[in-house]
């Protein structure tokens, strides 16, 4: 059975897990970052409208900050965020296609001129809000979340991937890619990637993986899971 090792934390690599089980390969769980809440004082006013690109963004806002917002129309990048969006509590949310900037891009028309909320976390790609100022749109952006790298000791890494190599990396973000790389460096764990190959979401996130470029690297053909997980079986 193909080992998969999914990079990406919870609740996310559950969900995740559960499709490569039902594809016929066997995952293994080694979340290499993970998202902390952080403290959010802004109560924006005279917004327009809601704009969201991570899932995360919307979990950890406090919910007194939702319920202020949770009337206005809320733009989510795509099909999980947008699921994400109305379960904590937002009545009208369009789905995007899946990209920030194609995101911005779909709804500047419509907001120039006026003011947004954008929901976001501390690390995030710089074209959405770009964009869409160059569109005459007034962004606020507020954090309510940050990604950070777990730190594995040799032993933990070892244990959790039972001391046998994996086939393929799942990376979701390039934070992810970065800690992977960081992990590969090391000389107790090098043996356990010497046959890997690195499935990423993007050449963005794929970026940090130019220091292993020797090594067996794929992007998907778009942002989005469904495309992630279709490498595993399209043909090399």
């Amino acid at each position: 059975m193909v080992r998969v090792l999914v990079t990406r934390p919870g609740p996310g690599a559950s969900r995740t897990a559960g499709l490569l089980e039902a594809q016929g390969f066997q995952p293994i769980l080694v979340p290499l970052t993970q998202t902390v809440a952080l403290g959010v004082e802004s109560s924006p006013r005279n917004a327009a409208a809601v704009a969201v690109t991570s899932a995360n963004a919307v979990r950890h806002a406090p919910k007194a900050l939702i319920a202020t917002l949770a009337a206005l129309p809320c733009h989510a990048v795509g099909k999980r965020t947008a699921e994400a969006c109305r379960a904590v509590g937002f009545s009208s949310v369009s789905e995007g296609p899946g990209d920030a900037a194609a995101l911005a891009d779909a709804i500047a028309g419509d907001l120039a001129g006026k003011a947004i909320v954008y929901l976001c976390g501390r690390v995030r790609f710089p074209a959405f809000e770009a964009r869409l100022a160059a569109a005459g749109v007034r962004v606020e952006a507020i954090e309510t979340y940050d990604t950070v790298e777990i730190d594995y000791d040799d032993a933990d890494v070892l244990e959790r991937l039972s001391n046998e190599p994996v086939e393929a990396a799942l990376l979701y973000s390039a934070k992810a890619a970065a800690a992977l790389t960081k992990l590969i460096g090391r000389s107790g764990l090098r043996h356990l990637f010497e046959t890997t190959e690195f499935l990423a979401l993007s050449n963005r996130v794929a970026a940090p993986l130019a220091k292993i470029v020797d090594r067996k690297i794929r992007i998907a053909t778009q942002p989005d899971e469904e495309a992630l997980l279709g490498l595993l079986t399209s043909p090399r």
